[in-house]
């Protein structure tokens, strides 16, 4: 049975998941476009998603800042559609045996600095900062490079 959300997302496969709930990669049905989808039991004694939703919505346009496609309730669940990611700064320092060049951390330095900037000049205080929760871009369709 293919499950579509919001009438024009089809659910995929799970790619995570998390305190937050679930995340599975999404199809737009009308484009082909792959996108992520959150997903949040609307039973959760502490939600998050609509929340998280609405911070999406806050600093949307701003560098590396993933592009809310949609939020609803889909059955017993919370749903929020967002641009898909590549790996976190944690995977990528895994994968590189936990060695990076000066070059390569300055470079992501100056990127998570800009993004935490811009999140501040929006009046958002992240805290919880860590490489899991700064996603790499997927190569060409990413003009921006790291995202939070």
């Amino acid at each position: 049975m293919d499950h579509v959300i919001g009438g024009k997302f089809k659910l995929g496969r799970k790619i995570g998941s998390g305190s937050f709930g679930e995340l599975y990669l999404g199809i737009n049905v009308q484009s082909g476009e792959e996108v992520a989808v959150k997903l949040e039991s609307v039973k959760t004694k502490h939600p998050q998603l609509h929340y998280e939703s609405k911070l999406y919505m806050l600093l949307q346009g701003g560098t590396g800042i993933p592009h809310l496609k949609w939020f609803g309730v889909e059955v017993d669940y919370n749903v929020m559609v967002i641009d898909l990611l590549g790996p976190s700064l944690e995977d990528l320092f895994n994968y590189c045996n936990r060695k990076l060049s000066l070059k390569t951390v300055l470079m992501l330095a100056d990127q998570l600095i800009n993004r935490v900037e811009y999140m501040h000049s929006r009046g958002f205080l992240h805290r919880d900062i860590k490489p899991d929760n700064f996603l790499m871009g997927l190569g060409s369709q990413s003009k921006s490079g790291l995202h939070h």
